[in-house]
């Protein structure tokens, strides 16, 4: 008797503590008047779990209908279908947050695809820009190179560089240049700019030439030669028939240079050493640099 008592005891504690939690459950997802009644079922369960029979105080919590429902015999499935529910609940949200984190990771990978697409459309636009800008300084050059041969002396003759003053002086003393002084005069410009034969001849030598670099040497019809030297590029050949003002190279560094410009000389031959001022020899052909 006394441990019949005693179990009792037990199985109303277990019962309380049980259709505690199960109330608080209910409230916090606020189940249907269904889910309320299993929590009596739910406690009734505990009672036989500790009893192993359905004693004197078990027997109420599994029996006792609610309005006449008949259903509390199943106490132990209805248990069951609540937890169920919870558990659907948790999973739902589960997923529903992984979908929202997958929604922003993808977001987040097109953006950055974006970004990418963005980054090479604007490098394409800068070298288009770039290509477009020397096309345009070219073509500029060589209008001006085209204006100025237009404009050349009644000889035919023009300077060799349209519209740039020179620099180092004929017969200027340096170190530079191996008879310790300058044989001729300098037109400083950007590398490519048009290198013009200053009047009408014969082209007779094109190539290296040590430490003129490229250069180009011109027969002229008064039987003068006019070298010029450090070119780019070069856009004649040996033999080959000139006017004053035609384009037959390009400014550039190559040989013993300091950077971007066309040496130019006045010769009485076509080899080095013959040089006279290039400067009295334009401007007896009515060329002033």
């Amino acid at each position: 008797m006394a441990f019949t008592r005693a179990t009792a005891q037990l199985a109303e504690k277990l019962t309380g503590k049980l259709t505690g939690l199960t109330e608080s459950l209910t409230e916090k997802h606020h189940l249907s008047s269904r889910s309320v009644r299993t929590r009596v079922g739910l406690a009734g369960a505990a009672a036989l779990t500790v009893t192993g029979v359905v004693g004197a105080a078990a027997t109420p919590a599994i029996a006792a209908p609610d309005e006449g429902s008949g259903t509390y015999a199943l106490g132990f499935v209805q248990a069951m279908a609540v937890g169920d529910t919870i558990a659907d609940d948790v999973r739902a949200q589960a997923q529903a947050q992984q979908r929202v984190a997958d929604a922003a990771e993808e977001k987040a990978a097109e953006e950055r695809e974006a970004e990418k697409a963005a980054e090479k459309r604007e490098a394409a636009q800068e070298r288009e820009a770039a290509e477009k800008r020397e096309a345009a300084q070219e073509k500029r050059a060589n209008e001006r190179a085209d204006r100025s041969a237009e404009r050349r002396s009644a000889t035919g003759y023009v300077d060799p560089v349209a519209g740039v003053d020179t620099t180092t002086t004929y017969k200027q003393a340096g170190a530079s240049w191996s008879s310790g002084k300058h044989s001729g005069i300098d037109f400083p410009a950007n590398t490519g700019t048009p290198v013009r034969s200053v009047g009408p001849g014969t082209v007779v030598t094109v190539g290296w030439g040590g430490a003129y670099g490229n250069q180009i040497v011109i027969r002229h019809d008064d039987g003068k030669y006019t070298q010029y030297a450090h070119l780019s590029a070069t856009k004649v050949s040996a033999g080959q028939k000139v006017d004053g003002g035609q384009r037959i190279g390009a400014v550039g560094s190559t040989g013993n240079s300091t950077g971007p410009h066309l040496h130019f000389e006045a010769r009485n031959g076509a080899y080095y050493g013959s040089d006279f001022n290039p400067i009295t020899y334009l401007a007896g052909k009515g060329v002033d640099v």
